[in-house]
């Protein structure tokens, strides 16, 4: 039996804001973030043999899903934490050009990239690039001595209805993750510094709200190694992280404190798209 088998987990926030625009005070404006992460080239829902996810993930449930909070009638960004390609037989045969055109189709707004997404190199990525209607993020992935330096983005500003939403993209280390000559002339820069970096700017900028599309991954047993926890813990101006590349699911992924001592959601949704995290902010125009 076909089934939707994408859970949404929902939390919702107020968020005071000002803007310049002539909307009446107290207007409340809800937006809806969703997003994916590792959903590594997983097309069609999992095979009826796997002991946990049975006929879970694949795109068309996950679009269908999507479709109906669009329907809802809120505001909705549509984001995901990197490691699109890589893991069925369809990146292998057609390099990722499935993932990007469904994504777009979709109506994606934005995706940070993952380490997995550079396994056919920068010309790899650089050939998909056709497909997208949509910004590729990553602060602190340096392309601007290769044939991505046009494309790839720190960050992207999302308007809606006067509420102003930075996003921002952090990769993982490549070192042992990526053949060093799939990120030849890619420069990696420190995730941590540089994207507390942005934020701030996005802040100072007038940015009501930043997220941050990481794929540093959850937390490590050694404390010190870049993960969505440490950057939580050392960030300022970062209200959600949307993890990945650790494959952690929901129910293992709790709020952290900044350094202002304001809690920072994470979210992260396992894998291969069988969940999807949904985040319901109100801001109250004053």
């Amino acid at each position: 039996m076909n089934k939707i088998a994408i859970t949404i987990g929902v939390l919702v926030l107020a968020v005071m804001f000002s803007s310049c625009n002539t909307q009446k005070d107290n207007e409340r404006v809800k937006i809806t973030i969703l997003a994916s992460n590792d959903v590594h080239s997983r097309i069609d829902p999992i095979a009826a043999n796997d002991k946990k996810l049975a006929f879970m993930g694949g795109f068309a449930q996950r679009k269908t899903a999507i479709n109906k909070v669009r329907d809802e009638g809120n505001e909705v960004l549509l984001l995901d934490a990197g490691d699109v390609f890589q893991g069925t037989p369809y990146f292998n045969k057609f390099g990722g050009e499935l993932e990007y055109r469904l994504m777009s189709q979709m109506g994606y707004n934005a995706a940070a990239i993952g380490n997995h997404d550079l396994d056919n190199g920068i010309a790899g990525l650089t050939k998909q690039l056709g497909w997208l209607n949509f910004p590729l993020l990553s602060c602190n992935y340096d392309f601007s001595a290769t044939s991505l330096a046009q494309t790839v983005k720190p960050y992207v500003v999302f308007e809606l209805k006067g509420v102003k939403i930075g996003i921002i993209g952090v990769g993982v280390n490549p070192q042992g993750l990526i053949l060093e000559s799939n990120y030849a002339k890619m420069n990696f820069l420190d995730p941590i510094a540089t994207a507390n970096r942005y934020a701030n700017q996005l802040k100072k900028d007038g940015c009501h709200y930043v997220v941050c599309l990481s794929h540093l991954g959850y937390s490590y047993q050694d404390s010190t190694q870049a993960s969505d926890v440490n950057l939580a813990k050392n960030s300022e101006n970062i209200d959600y992280i949307i993890g990945g590349h650790t494959h952690t699911f929901p129910d293992e992924v709790k709020p952290v404190d900044n350094q202002r001592g304001k809690k920072v959601l994470i979210s992260q949704c396992g894998k291969n798209g069988v969940q999807i995290s949904r985040i319901d902010l109100e801001f109250i125009r004053i």
